[in-house]
């Protein structure tokens, strides 16, 4: 009979054992971008963007799930994962533009787009500057409409922490942040994201991407209110019950401005809810954007 930690145990590849996936590179505007795809081309394209600090495998659980009506396709964003680093500031125009690239290089005028944190900020501006490339719009756990100190200085802290010193322990506690049981935390995942954290030159990536976790800079990022009433795409906001960096009442408050958008609460959640209850999240998510 099987141990009690392997019967515990998770792995990145059983989330992806019945799932025919491809991962790779693309040459985006000169940005070597690392992606994980899976599903049939003629599909229409769901574009997935991570968080702060993450990067693709934030999504290897609902990659499957998705490929059976969707080509799927989860990127590291610029500065991020694999993806190339450039000696940019890495504010949200930066990133946008990244996607905008993203979707032309796939060949494609408009996409799905859902975003989970900063990629959560990131489809909220190009929802409101960029409409004509968006079928439907996912903001989950998004950042861009808050900016409480504190939470702020815990991310900065807890990534800067992780870069400079990439052990094990440093990256378990920046991934521990992410979620509401952090026995979700699994070895895999660790050792994915400490390898991508001790590329050299990583720490000074990360600075950059730290720029969002200051004020002046957050602030002049930050989605308005005007500006989310201006989003006229189907939109569905997903928050959680014990997200880290926003309540539930200011994810409703985003989903309050967006003429239609659709709120949902998942509850024993923390900022990754595609990752912590994928089944929920593939309902809801799948529920949504399949809707005529």
């Amino acid at each position: 009979m099987a141990d009690e930690g392997s019967r515990n145990y998770t792995s990145l590849w059983s989330d992806l054992h019945r799932t025919s996936f491809s991962q790779g590179y693309l040459d985006v505007a000169g940005i070597q971008t690392r992606y994980m795809m899976a599903g049939d081309q003629s599909k229409p394209l769901l574009l997935l963007l991570h968080g702060t600090g993450g990067h693709a495998e934030a999504y290897t659980r609902n990659l499957g799930p998705h490929s059976e009506h969707f080509w799927t396709v989860a990127i590291d964003m610029i500065g991020h994962g694999w993806t190339d680093k450039p000696d940019v500031a890495y504010e949200i125009k930066d990133y946008v533009g990244h996607v905008l690239n993203v979707i032309k290089t796939l060949g494609r005028e408009k996409a799905y787009i859902s975003g989970e944190s900063l990629g959560g900020w990131v489809s909220a501006y190009i929802g409101v500057h960029h409409p004509e490339v968006v079928e439907k719009l996912v903001l989950n756990t998004a950042g861009g409409w808050t900016a409480h100190p504190e939470v702020m200085a815990r991310i900065k802290t807890l990534s800067m922490q992780a870069v400079n010193d990439p052990s094990w322990a440093r990256i378990q506690a920046r991934l521990e942040f992410l979620m509401y049981d952090n026995s979700m935390v699994c070895d895999d995942l660790i050792e994915t994201r400490r390898a991508i954290y001790s590329q050299p030159g990583f720490a000074a990536s990360m600075e950059r991407i730290m720029c969002l976790q200051e004020m002046e800079t957050r602030r002049q990022n930050m989605i308005s209110e005007a500006q989310y009433k201006s989003i006229s795409a189907p939109t569905l906001v997903v928050w959680t019950s014990h997200d880290p960096t926003a309540s539930p009442e200011e994810g409703k408050q985003i989903a309050d401005m967006i003429p239609g958008a659709r709120y949902v609460v998942m509850n024993k959640c923390g900022h990754w809810p595609q990752y912590e209850n994928a089944d929920e999240f593939n309902r809801i998510h799948m529920d949504f954007l399949l809707e005529d």
